[in-house]
């Protein structure tokens, strides 16, 4: 029997035909269509100028950004090109004993953005994982050097010892004690019934309110707590929580668990994440040095216990496990609204794009929910360097016993006793010891850009490594999503301008990747780069032709033009083929005016100025920066999201451009149907008038927020004011030479 079940896969991929053959289609005729469209553009600009008129810089404008609509548009079908799924059959893995062991890495740096308990809540979900605990450890780095992180750390081990054979004991699939105990997740268990199994939750959940309790109580004193985080220089902290736990009923042990503040000075760049996660890797080398590292955010807890098993299909199936790096598990959330006006759940990104880039050599490195394998972050350095120490320690640093972990064949000593004074772990955690090494270049997290993830999974991908996306029924992880305004378009700012910043580089993706991996998986990677592009086309479509419109200048042909049917056929393909996606992954019709409202609010906001801001650094006017996002819960803001509300208490910055747009188009729109109706050019200038209408009717929200709302979510009359004067005086005087 073991035999057999020793020839069974442990995962199958499945291409999901139905699909391929409507995206195929679709491609074929909707890039037809565009052909016809370039074909009729460079026809009106070769025409005599007498017949096309002088009013080229309009044209030009729009021709302009129907070439860059339709490149991202291009670049983006290759995710379209072999959609697959996959299966994954954990009951076949070894036992026990002969499973590989794992690392958990979490990060945290803002004990205020992101609450110590949320935390707390993410690490003990992890130390509960169904997976053997003598082969599980778990490691929290705090960015802060925070005494808030480490008093809970101290206190959730405490809480652990009670949890985790609870858990076990009466197999609990959601580990997470706040999302257990406050009935986010029913667990259809065995024991429900049970008076025994009644009495112990009650017990348990007295533990977990007491323990929630000394946390706050930490919090508020203010002896303890005057400043968040730890600001200036400050040493490495590193605390090591290793025990058994034996109660009356179970004998079980305890993962391992570290907390990790590397060494600090305001003279050394820090790095971000990507620093943090390389002072993990090598601290984690000299502790415990498992062969596979899961990767955690600081509120993205393990919904399921299961992923470590899952992961280990993939890793440990001989057909795939040599070349494989690292297994994505996607990012869901526990706190999406029905209708999720904010597209937090990034539903095209996990679901389409994800998917599609399986079905090449595998999806990019998602900042959180992987199982990488710990020597692919190693490139080749180890075949290179051989057993030379000096070449070694030119690349990985100046720690032997570091460089002894890169040995197959090396178990670290430091479970054992042998490193109990913390020095080696110490040395590796200094802001130093990167000094003259290849680490953030070519070992380890790189350092080039604050989206380390994508970099680091198209480098890696570049050298010939393959990822897997896995996305099991019940979600495996689940995270806190930004649920207001504001923190929507601050994170997209930060990732778009970390995107476009590699787009720019001398690693992009359409010159560095064909050469290195296949051309359709660099397409799916420069499409990634430049999303942020989606800024140009969005601002030109949302103004010019409606300022043409106020000023009866015709950009589109007739409706009894043969091309209008070209048109009308490129703008209703790709809505239909945006909704019927979004149909099939699970949506509805509202969900599909919510991603496209969304889609114009980020594209004319934070896209533009994540383009800006990585112009900036390219020419070296600014530096980079990483502003965490705060996952704080406010329940006022929760509630507006929750009855699809937009909360317009954002920035500025964001806000003044959402209302200039609005007002250009209803100006526009009001002016030039007078105008029509009085000259009597319907079908000139239809499409604009339908283009206005159809972003005045999808913006809806913004009007609502400056005339209708009278809730605190609304949009500051103040602002608005301000702004429609200035833009219709603009529009009073604005006219094409």
């Amino acid at each position: 029997m073991e035999e057999s079940q020793g020839t069974l896969p442990l995962s199958t991929c499945h291409v999901q035909i139905g699909l391929l053959i409507i995206n195929r289609l679709h491609m074929l005729l909707h890039s037809t269509a565009l052909s016809f469209l370039f074909y009729y553009r460079l026809r009106f600009l070769f025409q005599d100028p007498e017949t096309r008129g002088s009013h080229l810089l309009p044209w030009f404008l729009v021709f302009a950004s129907e070439i860059i609509l339709s490149f991202i548009w291009f670049l983006g079908q290759a995710y379209r090109w072999r959609p697959v799924s996959r299966t994954v059959f954990p009951e076949r893995l070894p036992e026990d004993d002969k499973l590989p062991g794992v690392d958990v890495f979490i990060c945290t740096a803002d004990p205020i953005k992101e609450p110590t308990l949320e935390v707390m809540n993410t690490v003990l979900s992890s130390m509960a994982l169904d997976y053997p605990q003598e082969k599980l450890h778990v490691y929290l780095s705090d960015d802060g050097c925070s005494p808030m992180t480490l008093y809970g750390m101290r206190k959730a081990y405490e809480f652990a010892r009670w949890w985790l054979p609870f858990c076990r004991r009466y197999k609990i699939k959601n580990r997470c004690p706040k999302a257990y105990f406050s009935a986010l997740e029913n667990d259809d268990i065995d024991f429900a019934s049970s008076s025994v199994y009644m009495e112990d939750k009650q017990k348990i959940k007295g533990k977990y309110e007491a323990f929630k309790e000394e946390v706050e109580t930490f919090r508020k004193d203010g002896a303890f707590f005057r400043d968040s985080v730890t600001v200036g220089d400050y040493s490495s902290v590193i605390e090591v929580m290793n025990k058994n736990i034996v109660d009356d009923v179970d004998n079980v042990k305890m993962p391992f668990l570290v907390y990790v503040s590397r060494e600090r000075k305001l003279s050394s760049h820090h790095h971000f994440k990507a620093g943090a996660l390389n002072v993990l890797l090598r601290v984690s080398a000299v502790m415990s040095n498992s062969p596979y590292i899961l990767v955690l955010d600081c509120d993205m807890f393990c919904n399921d216990p299961t992923s470590a098993r899952y992961a280990m299909c993939f890793h440990l199936d001989p057909k795939i496990s040599s070349s494989l790096a690292f297994v994505q598990f996607p990012q869901k959330f526990h706190n999406i609204s029905k209708n999720d006006i904010y597209d937090s759940q990034l539903r095209s990104l996990f679901t389409i794009q994800w998917q599609g880039m399986d079905g090449l050599k595998g999806p990019v490195m998602s900042g959180t929910c992987f199982y990488i394998k710990r020597v692919s972050l190693y490139g080749n350095r180890t075949n290179e360097g051989g057993t030379d120490m000096q070449k070694l320690q030119e690349y990985f640093g100046s720690s032997n016993e570091f460089i002894k972990s890169l040995a197959q064949n090396y178990t670290s000593g430091f479970l054992s006793g042998r490193n109990t004074l913390l020095q080696e772990p110490h040395l590796l955690a200094s802001c130093r010891y990167e000094i003259g090494t290849k680490w953030g270049q070519d070992i380890g997290f790189l350092y080039d850009s604050v989206v380390e993830d994508f970099l680091t999974g198209f480098i890696l991908h570049c050298n010939g490594w393959t990822s897997v996306f896995c996305e099991p029924s019940r979600p495996q992880f689940l995270g806190t999503a930004t649920t207001n305004l504001n923190a929507v378009l601050i994170q997209g700012t930060r990732w778009y301008s970390g995107l476009f910043e590699n787009g720019i580089s001398k690693v992009c993706p359409l010159i560095y990747g064909p050469l290195r991996m296949p051309l359709l998986q660099s397409l799916c990677f420069a499409e990634l780069t430049y999303f942020p592009l989606y800024c140009l086309p969005l601002w030109c479509f949302a103004t010019i032709p409606q300022l043409c419109l106020l000023n009866g200048i015709p950009l589109y042909p007739k409706v009894s033009d043969r091309y209008f049917i070209i048109f009308l056929f490129i703008f209703l393909s790709s809505l239909s083929k945006h909704l019927l996606e979004v149909f099939v992954t699970g949506g509805t019709l509202h969900k599909w005016i919510n991603e496209l409202r969304i889609w114009m609010m980020k594209s004319t906001t934070c896209d533009l100025y994540g383009c800006l801001d990585a112009l900036m650094k390219k020419v070296g006017i600014r530096e980079a920066s990483f502003l965490p996002t705060n996952k704080a819960e406010d329940d006022e803001q929760t509630l507006l999201y929750q009855i699809d509300k937009y909360d317009f208490r954002a920035s500025n910055i964001f806000i003044v451009p959402m209302i200039a747009i609005i007002t250009i188009n209803i100006c526009c729109l009001v002016v030039g149907v007078y105008r029509v109706i009085f000259v009597g050019d319907w079908d000139k200038m239809l499409i604009q008038i339908v283009l206005a209408s159809f972003i005045i009717t999808v913006n809806y929200p913004i009007i609502e927020g400056l005339v209708i709302r009278k809730d605190k979510g609304r949009i500051s009359q103040l602002v608005a004011i301000h702004v429609i004067f200035v833009t219709m005086t603009l529009l009073t005087f604005c006219k094409f030479i």
